[in-house]
């Protein structure tokens, strides 16, 4: 499901209400059923919620491998039995490229990014938040992405993704939410999204040819 809008829209905003970073000022946020608003970050991850960030988030001291058996520990919804093993597997599966036990202060901001997914991945969430994923990647690794985000949804994740490279979101997204100020726009396929003049105006603009 892709969230897409203007600098400003409200998008990641929206993203941390989910996730209980924010507590909203109205309404309520359910989960399979469940009212979550207004839980912790913590107990909201535990629920089945994960979430990478547009600035990843690492403990710099400690090493890639390390970062992720803390998600695998702590951020599970049950008691995983070997939470190394499991934060191996999530590291492979992607496709970490450095060794796993570099330091998290030594990666660069695209490796980062892997570790992130790979964290998330280790909680082994039921719907995954990704704020801007693809900023700051070369076109061979937005390719990698969008590969990558093929085989998370295969697994039976949800994927709620906030991206402004339109090739990628378009490609991978089933749904979309356009946002503007706040305000829902549209929502609808790909194909719909692309013609509706509101998003157009809003967002898009029309294309040169």
């Amino acid at each position: 499901f892709g969230l897409i809008g203007p600098n400003g829209a409200g998008k990641t905003t929206l993203l941390n209400v989910i996730d209980g970073v924010y507590k909203p000022n109205g309404g309520t946020i359910r989960f399979r059923g469940e009212e979550i608003t207004g839980l912790t970050p913590e107990r909201i991850c535990r629920k089945g919620i994960a979430r990478t960030f547009q600035v990843s988030r690492r403990f710099a001291r400690m090493s890639a491998l390390d970062n992720v058996v803390v998600a695998a520990t702590f951020g599970n919804r049950g008691m995983v039995k070997n939470p190394r093993a499991l934060a191996e597997e999530m590291l492979e599966f992607v496709r970490f490229p450095m060794p796993k036990e570099t330091l998290a202060k030594n990666l660069s901001a695209t490796q980062l990014k892997r570790l992130d997914l790979a964290r998330a991945l280790a909680t082994e969430p039921e719907l995954l938040l990704l704020d801007e994923p693809a900023s700051g990647l070369t076109p061979l690794e937005v390719q990698d992405y969008m590969a990558l985000f093929g085989e998370i949804r295969d697994k039976g994740i949800t994927i709620i993704v906030v991206e402004h490279l339109m090739r990628m979101i378009m490609a991978v997204c089933d749904r979309m939410l356009v946002l503007n100020y706040g305000q829902r726009v549209a929502v609808g396929t790909p194909d719909e999204i692309q013609k509706n003049q509101k998003v157009i105006d809003a967002y898009l603009g029309e294309s040169i040819s």
